[in-house]
C-alpha cells in the first residue's frame, strides 16, 4: 500500500537520500534542497511504503515568455522513485496526485523535459505543438507542456524559463 503525502520538515533528508539514489548522484537532490532554502517548490508529494519514503516529486514555479508577456506556469522536476520499487506504479500515483493538486490550487499549465514514452499518459504532449520551448536546447519530444484548465494554451507562445536553481543541473 502506498500514501501520497505532501513534504515534511522531517522527510529533508530521506527526500535528498531518495534523489541521490535515484539518479545515480547529487545534481537532483541539491536542486530540491536549493528549491527549498529559496521557498520556491509549488508542490513537494513523497510516496510512502512500510514507513519509507520510496518517492518524491517537486513542483516549482517557471514563466513562459512572449510578445512582452509573460505567463506563470509550473515546472515537474524533478520526480523520482527508489530503485527497488521502480516500475511499479509509484512514479505514476505521485504524477497524478501531484497534477491533482496543482489544478486546484488553480494553476492552469506544467512543463516537463522528460521520457516522451512516460509522459504522455498523464496528457502531456510536445511543446513544440503550441509554439513553446525551452530556453535551453533540448530533444523536441522530451519537452512537454499540459493543459490543466481548458483553452489555457489558447494564445500562450514563447519560451519557458525555470528559476536560477535549475541552471546548476
Amino acid at each position: 500500500m502506498i500514501r501520497i503525502r505532501s513534504e515534511l520538515p522531517e522527510d529533508v533528508e530521506a527526500i535528498y537520500s531518495l534523489n541521490q539514489e535515484a539518479f545515480e548522484g547529487t545534481a537532483e537532490a541539491n536542486l530540491v534542497n536549493n528549491l527549498r532554502t529559496s521557498n520556491a517548490m509549488t508542490l513537494s508529494l513523497v510516496a510512502i511504503k512500510n514507513n519509507e519514503i520510496v518517492g518524491h516529486i517537486a513542483f516549482s514555479p517557471v514563466t513562459i515568455e512572449y510578445d512582452r508577456a509573460t505567463v506563470n506556469a509550473v515546472g515537474l522536476a524533478p520526480m523520482a522513485v527508489s530503485p527497488e520499487f521502480q516500475r511499479s506504479g509509484i512514479g505514476s500515483q505521485l504524477v497524478e496526485e501531484g497534477l491533482n493538486r496543482i489544478r486546484t490550487a488553480g494553476h492552469d499549465l506544467v512543463v516537463v523535459l522528460g521520457h516522451p514514452e512516460y509522459y504522455p499518459r498523464f496528457g502531456f504532449v510536445p511543446a513544440k505543438k503550441y509554439g513553446i520551448r525551452w530556453e535551453h536546447d533540448v530533444p523536441e519530444e522530451a519537452f512537454m507542456i499540459k493543459e490543466l484548465r481548458e483553452g489555457a494554451l489558447k494564445e500562450v507562445r514563447g519560451t519557458v524559463k525555470y528559476r536560477p536553481e535549475f541552471n546548476e543541473v
